[in-house]
């Protein structure tokens, strides 16, 4: 697997979790620490996707 095609991989798997996030937020009954563990998921993806573009 190429380094960009990596990239593209994690992107596409930020852009699921921001989806799930957002369906997450609209269930009142969510619990917040699954609502923080999507978070820290996305935020772990983002980070390595920063790291890979430099």
């Amino acid at each position: 697997m190429t380094r960009s095609s990596y990239v593209s991989e994690l992107k596409q798997k930020h852009a699921i979790l921001s989806d799930q996030l957002e369906r997450s937020q609209r269930i009142p009954s969510i619990d917040s620490l699954d609502l923080k563990a999507i978070k820290l998921k996305k935020l772990k993806i983002k980070e390595e996707i920063i790291r890979l573009s430099n």
